[in-house]
């Protein structure tokens, strides 16, 4: 193996199965040592019990790795904090992190509740900001931080019955672009992972033949890459069965319609501001009045 984790540790959230655990599991074979978190609830946020972490624990330190088992809330920020604070009292540091942890309340618009709303973006973008708020200054101190943040195509372009849960997951995009920026001179790279593989969030969506050729695995190879010294910096990266790609924000060319522009301006020149034949991307950093690249 070339790309080695060796002195590295590293945080993954949601690691009692599916993609957090494939996550640690690699991460480790590659050298890291891990802290191991899982509340160990239901798929809607409920419950909670320290047996998936342990037992992840376990395998890990059967493939001859180190790691602890943690069983703090990310949504509850004496949970978030714990979690570093395990790093580092046994570690000494904190490296990595890997944001994985989430729930599902799906239903559409009409029939979620307020509740249902919170408590998705409690766990997904609150439980991440939680996690990575008490990472932060660990990271600028040492000159080093890897950030992975668990984005969505759900978030990315929407999807039916998937309000809270996508609101969450554009969250994710939103935060990236600004922390990337603001770790840029002290090593710390803030990317998303976009993922689509079989998981107990997904068992019941996905048709058996697709399902079978999304495992866990062939997402956490690009999820590693973006954690690595030599990764990118304020990048989507999609990743399902084998296949990676990039997803970027875009925007065309301004029209000018003059310091008199009024509502029938904009209607009688609808096709030309809505023509994204010449798109060109965005990057974090361009500035909010950009029109050229």
């Amino acid at each position: 193996m070339s790309i080695s984790f060796e002195g590295k540790v590293a945080i993954v959230t949601g690691a009692g199965g599916g993609l957090g655990k494939s996550h640690a599991l690699e991460l480790a074979r590659r050298g890291a040592k891990i802290v191991v978190n899982d509340l160990g609830g239901s798929m809607d946020g409920s419950g909670g019990s320290s047996d998936a972490a342990l037992a992840v624990v376990e395998e890990i330190k059967a493939l001859g790795g180190e790691a602890i088992a943690n069983g703090g809330s990310v949504s509850d920020r004496a949970g978030a904090k714990s979690m570093v604070d395990d790093a580092v009292k046994h570690f000494g540091t904190v490296h990595i992190l890997i944001n994985n942890a989430g729930i599902l309340r799906d239903k559409s618009f009409s029939k979620m509740t307020l509740d249902d709303y919170k408590i998705v973006m409690d766990v997904h973008i609150d439980g991440s900001v939680n996690v990575a708020k008490y990472c932060w200054e660990i990271m600028k101190k040492q000159n080093y931080g890897r950030i992975l943040m668990t984005t969505s195509g759900s978030g990315l372009f929407g999807n039916f019955g998937q309000t809270n849960y996508s609101t969450a997951k554009m969250a994710m995009v939103g935060f990236m672009n600004t922390v990337q920026l603001e770790g840029k001179k002290y090593n710390v790279r803030t990317n998303c992972l976009a993922p689509a593989a079989l998981t107990r969030m997904t068992e019941n969506l996905l048709p058996g033949e697709i399902a079978e050729s999304l495992p866990p695995e062939l997402v956490t190879a690009g999820a590693l890459y973006m954690v690595t010294e030599d990764a990118p910096n304020g990048v989507i990266l999609q990743a399902q069965g084998g296949s990676f790609g990039v997803a970027a924000m875009m925007q065309n060319e301004k029209i000018n319609l003059g310091d008199k522009a009024t509502v029938d301006d904009v209607a009688d020149h609808w096709a030309e501001i809505s023509d994204m034949s010449n798109a060109f991307q965005r990057k974090p950093g361009d500035g909010l009045v950009l029109n050229k690249p």
